[in-house]
């Protein structure tokens, strides 16, 4: 018996985590899982085939509730090939392992291993730069509650990376594993947190040639933003993680004390309008406040002309919110059909940046899936998408030529 399509199962996984049975062989088979950045991306790598081809999903594995999933991994015996198995039904779905890149264990010249430099996540490389957020500050009270940035760089991944350091490991990113898509987030740093990045922008489309994001905590010095994209930026994303004021004061402390949940929403507004209608996303954590706060929280990110970012909480190992349980998949499979409603609505386009699969989400583009009867304005939607994408390609091929810069481009 077949299992549910890829945008369905991954839901599921994302909510339910997965076992690993004895027959597999992750050390050789696969990308190591990896707890960096804020933590989030500490799953098992895994790829479905989906209806526009392959979904990324980082599958958690190692905390408590995957080990009561009804999901496991299995290898053919074989040995041809992996398959995720659903003990409740009976039923198989083959996936595939990406394996470790040979790049992870390569150093920069100044000897750091690229692999404490930056990781893949799905298709695109993620760098963290800068110092530990400040949030993290003493015993770390103003951190927020689903975020373990304070154990892990320094640990698991390296302080302080140079500019030099960064570039070294995304050219070898490119290079051997396609990466067209590197995103640098930051810890808070004050009113100083956007001219850190700055420089790493500017260095990456200039020594490297491949499209940036930026992600980090925002200012209301609107001028800043303006010189980020003059240095190159093509994409910005905006985490205020819960929709609810009160939601966001609990497990977002430091954030609501020191920035405000205003200062999200001013910043993402004007930036949607300064970089272009869908080259900016709020991101969003699902399944912990109300699902109609979620739901409000989606529709409002569209309506200002940026993509929603939803991401399914996950009760990251050495969070303040480990305990607490994953949220309902029903749940979830609403709010991820809901994305693709706003979008097509407000008319944000999703999906057309050349190999950019996130395994860390339900990539927007992906949740069409949860569509089952297309209307009309569905139909001249998913047209106007394949389209763009068609036509967009000289304009990101542009983007990342060594040397450009987003100011010359057309949003």
């Amino acid at each position: 018996m077949p299992l549910p399509n890829a945008t369905r199962l991954s839901i599921e996984l994302f909510c339910r985590g997965m076992r690993i049975d004895p027959s597999c062989d992750l050390e050789h088979d696969a990308r190591s899982v990896r707890r960096t950045r804020a933590g989030l991306g500490s799953g098992l790598e895994i790829c479905l085939e989906g209806r526009r081809g392959e979904q990324w999903v980082n599958v958690p594995v190692e905390e408590s509730f995957a080990k009561r999933s009804p999901y496991a991994l299995l290898k053919s015996r074989d040995g041809g090939g992996y398959f995720v198995g659903d003990s409740r039904i009976d039923a198989l779905r083959p996936v595939r392992l990406p394996t470790q890149p040979s790049w992870y264990s390569l150093h920069t010249t100044s000897g750091i291993e690229m692999s404490r430099i930056g990781v893949l996540q799905g298709t695109y490389l993620g760098v963290y730069v800068g110092g530990v957020c400040a949030f993290w500050a003493g015993r770390g009270h103003d951190a927020c509650g689903f975020c373990t940035t304070g154990r892990n760089v320094g640990d698991a991944e390296t302080l302080e990376k140079s500019v030099n350091d960064v570039v070294e490991t995304a050219r070898a990113a490119k290079e051997e594993s396609g990466v067209t898509f590197v995103h640098l987030n930051s810890g808070y740093a004050g009113e100083k947190t956007l001219d850190i990045v700055e420089p790493y922008v500017k260095a990456l489309k200039e020594r490297v040639g491949v499209l940036v994001g930026v992600q980090s905590t925002p200012t209301l010095d609107f001028d800043r933003y303006r010189r980020l994209k003059d240095a190159g930026t093509d994409h910005l994303s905006f985490c205020y993680e819960f929709h609810d004021p009160e939601v966001f004061a609990k497990w977002c402390p430091g954030k609501a004390r020191t920035i405000g949940q205003s200062t999200y929403f001013r910043a993402l507004e004007h930036c949607a309008s300064l970089f272009g209608r869908g080259t900016c996303a709020g991101e969003i954590i699902a399944g912990v406040e109300p699902l109609e706060k979620t739901l409000e929280a989606i529709e409002w990110i569209a309506s200002v002309g940026a993509f929603p970012t939803v991401c399914i909480f996950r009760p990251t190992i050495g969070s303040q919110m480990e305990s607490l349980p994953p949220p309902d998949p029903g749940e979830m499979t609403i709010a991820m059909r809901a994305v693709w409603e706003a979008c097509k609505r407000h008319l944000v386009p999703v999906g057309l940046a050349p190999n950019v699969r996130v395994s860390l989400v339900v990539n927007p583009e992906d949740t069409a899936e949860l569509v089952e009867k297309s209307s009309a304005s569905d139909v001249a939607w998913r047209a106007a998408l394949s389209v763009g994408r068609v036509a967009a390609r000289p304009l990101f091929a542009w983007r990342m030529r060594k040397g450009a810069r987003r100011a010359g481009a057309t949003n």
